[in-house]
């Protein structure tokens, strides 16, 4: 299902800015590629990437670019329902519950995609790849596999007491 952005209040956030160069006849030529991160704090978050000359060009860029990749993320309270495992490529992202007043635990591009998707109390560790890409994309990965007890007890036939033991 699409999720219309122009509905949400959503927030941005630069993960990332790397500068490319290419190397020509007559010298170097820069640009610029901007990871981005958007996000409304109550359930959706997407990533982009924007490649421009200018630094504000390939942010904006990167905003549109997430804004077409966003997802809807399920919230239980303040953390996530279970704990979950993220993977692109050779990122690997492991997301935690964590008890009221932890607050978020977790390195730089993962910390930024819990935050804007709404989360308040949760841990991660990120295993793997640290490419900021790649962590954010595997973060994201696994908050879109995030299933509640109600959604699995559906699936199996089961009441959510016979799941939750």
């Amino acid at each position: 299902m699409r999720i219309d952005p122009s509905t949400l209040d959503l927030k941005e956030k630069v993960v990332h800015i790397g500068r490319v160069t290419k190397v020509v006849k007559g010298g170097r030529n820069f640009r610029f590629a901007a990871l981005v991160v958007v996000g409304d704090e109550n359930g959706h978050v997407g990533v982009g990437m924007g490649k421009s000359i200018e630094i504000p060009e390939a942010i904006r860029k990167g905003v549109e670019d997430a804004k077409k990749n966003l997802v809807s993320v399920r919230i239980d309270g303040t953390t996530v329902p279970h704990q979950i495992n993220g993977i692109f490529g050779t990122g690997k992202v492991v997301i935690m519950p964590a008890a009221e007043g932890t607050g978020i635990i977790a390195g730089g591009p993962a910390r930024v995609v819990l935050e804007l998707a709404g989360f308040k109390d949760v841990r991660a560790k990120s295993l793997g790849s640290n490419n900021p890409s790649n962590m954010v994309k595997a973060t994201i990965n696994g908050l879109a596999s995030l299933r509640s007890a109600e959604e699995i007890a559906a699936l199996r036939g089961k009441t959510v007491e016979e799941i939750i033991g």
